[in-house]
């Protein structure tokens, strides 16, 4: 007789996982159950935990989640969305909902039973929101209310009582303006290139259409354009080489040759050809010379994000910014730092290592005719004498190749007890890590000077041009490459005990560099850890641009990080709410539980449960 299961959820968490990962058509997806914000980033699907009692909320909500995600998984392209979206915040949300609205809609016409399941989490969404109760046109989400009108117009269904609130509330303004688009919505719907235009001429239709950035379409235009250009220059050029060849056919009876027969005057002709004009004519070939040509957007997450110099930015290994006996002086002083927390920080060590390590030793086969002898199974043999002898073996599962990369923030707020902290912090996660085969990479962020440095000197002589963008000199510093063991780069994490290393902070570039860092890597999972204490503050940039100039472009890093799902992003905020940047962070209010942070967050994505380290930290809050 088969035991029942102790918790009766478990059967249905484990059927809605194998149908999420068949609809998305990923079968390495990762799904898991969370009382965190649901969420879906690389291989991993996080969805609202269904308890015991299994009510019917929870069921549905869970089901609709579910199916939102997977059908975005299904029918999204990330390259082609990425290449359509708008650069402007209206625009680009507007755009985010119809393409949202796009992916389920097409899945409720092939699977009508996921339209149903998609109701009960945007009920559930307007509920939490409050749509039903909202009657102020400016106070509902335009974007939101653009994308139930593309799922209603899609599927003919009707949306539950706050989303369709929401609906009425633009519906006027969004036909009234859209209307002819709108129209062709049917036949754009299955090609998602085709509706990303579509979605960018409503976005233009409703008066945001300086928000749309550069048309991406406009090279593919200049290039045909170039590409009819060269064949009509061949075909004019072959007609000429014919008439010149029957010219030179002429010539070359009555001029002179050298003793091989060539012409004389035609080897001079190309003896005359300077190599300097060969050169300018392929620099010619794309269009402008190459003095003349933009230069590229300094950000991918905002092609807007200005930058007044780069040439005194530094990217640096951290045994370039002090000599080795300093480094090792300064390791001296952060072990003395480490010596009273040695004990914790061990067995949260040890903790982690026993969890990554299960992780890659813990499936079993059944039923083999050699092996371990299989205890549990024992009971048919004696009922069945005849029956044979059950036997099992351990099975190793695959650990996927893994890099973790650790980005610390080193302002001067970080100075004093809370960058001893992350220092030890790094160094033992580093040296666990190692231990189970998972590469890590140290990375720290600050800035050369105070007050703008040379950046801000080469703007005042050049007479204080309006809205320079970032005005100071950056400095990336790398502690521990990902290649580098463990003993080789440990002496580099007491360089941020060196007094004066610490200054200005800004973040949204910081992270855009370790994203790029990552993704460069060959790993198939990719981690990026953040810890900071604050928002971005660099009072140089921040003088003479909006006041919110490096907030904004953390956001759209943040959200270009999340949107693309090639790393997974964690933040730990240091008294500081970071989870009004992230999707998934996690707050500490007292510095001695950085170490036990990172760890149970690192330890929650390997367990492929997201929401474990949340609960272990905000508990930690509390105590």
């Amino acid at each position: 007789m088969t035991k029942p299961p102790d918790n009766p959820a478990e059967p249905f968490k484990k059927a809605l996982a194998e149908a999420t990962k068949a609809m998305a058509g990923q079968a390495e997806l990762t799904v898991a159950f969370s009382v965190d914000p649901p969420g879906c980033s690389n291989a991993t699907m996080r969805l609202p935990q269904v308890t015991r009692r299994m009510t019917r909320d929870e069921v549905m909500l869970a089901r609709g989640t579910a199916d939102s995600y997977a059908l975005r998984l299904r029918y999204h392209d990330d390259a082609t969305h990425r290449r359509y979206a708008p650069s402007g915040d209206v625009a680009a949300a507007l755009f985010e909902s119809m393409e949202t609205a796009r992916c389920e809609a097409m899945g409720a016409r092939v699977m009508p039973g996921t339209a149903g399941n998609i109701d009960a989490r945007i009920a559930d969404e307007a509920r939490r929101l409050g749509y039903a109760e909202i009657t102020d046109p400016n106070k509902a989400p335009m974007a939101q209310a653009a994308g139930y009108l593309v799922r209603h117009l899609a599927t003919g269904r009707d949306l539950p009582r706050g989303a369709q609130n929401v609906l009425d509330l633009w519906r006027g303004h969004l036909e009234g303006r859209a209307r002819d688009t709108l129209e062709d919505l049917e036949t754009v719907l299955d090609d998602q290139q085709a509706f990303a235009r579509f979605a960018r001429r409503v976005i233009e239709d409703l008066g945001y259409g300086d928000q749309l950035g550069e048309d991406p379409d406009a090279d593919d235009l200049e290039e045909e354009t170039e590409d009819s250009e060269e064949e009509n220059a061949r075909e004019d050029s072959t007609g000429g080489e014919d008439q010149e060849e029957s010219d030179q056919r002429e010539s070359s009876e009555e001029a002179p040759s050298d003793q091989n027969g060539e012409p004389q005057q035609m080897r001079a002709d190309v003896g005359d050809a300077d190599d300097s004009d060969l050169a300018d004519e392929v620099d010619m070939r794309d269009g402008e010379p190459p003095e003349h040509r933009p230069p590229p957007p300094h950000s991918d997450a905002d092609p807007a994000y200005k930058v007044y110099l780069t040439k005194f930015d530094e990217e640096i290994a951290a045994e370039d910014l002090a000599d080795p006996a300093e480094l090792d002086r300064l390791r001296a002083y952060l072990d003395q730092q480490l010596e009273p927390l040695r004990g914790a920080v061990s067995r949260l060590a040890n903790r982690l290592q026993r969890r990554l390590q299960a992780q890659q030793s813990r499936a079993w086969e059944f039923d083999l005719e050699e092996g371990t002898l299989d205890a549990g199974r024992l009971a048919r043999v004696v009922a069945n004498p005849m029956t044979p002898l059950s036997f099992k073996r351990e099975r190793d599962t695959e650990f996927r190749d893994t890099v973790v990369t650790l980005l610390l923030d080193n302002s001067g707020s970080m100075r004093g007890r809370p960058i001893s902290i992350a220092a030890i912090s790094a160094d033992v996660l580093a040296r666990t890590l190692e231990r189970c085969q998972v590469k890590v990479e140290i990375l720290g962020f600050t800035t050369r000077a105070w007050k703008g440095g040379q950046s801000r000197e080469a703007w005042l002589a050049a007479q204080r041009p309006v809205q320079p963008g970032r005005l100071n000199d950056l400095r990336h510093i790398i502690y521990k490459s990902a290649e580098a063991p463990w003993r080789r780069a440990r002496p580099n994490l007491g360089l941020m005990m060196k007094e004066g290393l610490l200054k200005e902070n800004i973040d949204g570039e910081a992270l855009e560099w370790a994203h790029r860092r990552l993704v460069g890597r060959p790993e198939a999972r990719r981690i990026l850890m953040v810890i900071s204490d604050g928002a971005p503050v660099d009072d140089s940039s921040l003088s003479v641009n909006p006041a919110n100039y490096l907030e904004k472009h953390l956001r759209d890093v943040i959200a270009m990080i999340e949107r693309r799902r090639l790393v997974e992003l964690i933040a730990i905020g240091i008294g500081h709410d970071v989870t009004r940047y992230y999707g998934r962070a996690v707050t500490i209010t007292d510095v001695e539980q950085l170490a036990g942070a990172m760890t149970e967050q690192l330890a929650a994505l390997f367990d492929n449960d997201p929401g474990r380290a949340g609960r272990q930290s905000r508990r930690a809050g509390r105590r």
